[in-house]
């Protein structure tokens, strides 16, 4: 997979509208502090879940695990020469 600026820029953007413009655009009230507070953390948390599952898939590090057998098999369905 690699890299990708759009999807990267897209979602930032997207948490950083909720957890920075929105909670200033919040309605004056008792409660103000505690809802801008977890707006911000919503954001925080939400960003760094998905930035570690979108890293995790650029270099994962368990592979499958495949028999000589069933990569042959698996060679000759999709046509491709088979040296030994």
């Amino acid at each position: 997979m690699g890299f990708a600026f759009i999807p990267c820029a897209l979602i930032t953007s997207f948490w950083a509208v909720i957890g920075i413009v929105l909670p200033l655009f919040l309605p004056k009230g008792t409660n103000r502090a505690l809802i801008q507070l977890s707006l911000v953390l919503t954001a925080v948390c939400a960003w760094l879940f998905w930035l570690c599952a979108y890293m995790a898939q650029m270099n994962p590090l368990v592979g499958p695990k495949l028999r000589n057998t069933t990569i042959l098999m698996i060679a000759s369905e999709w046509g491709n020469k088979v040296e030994l």
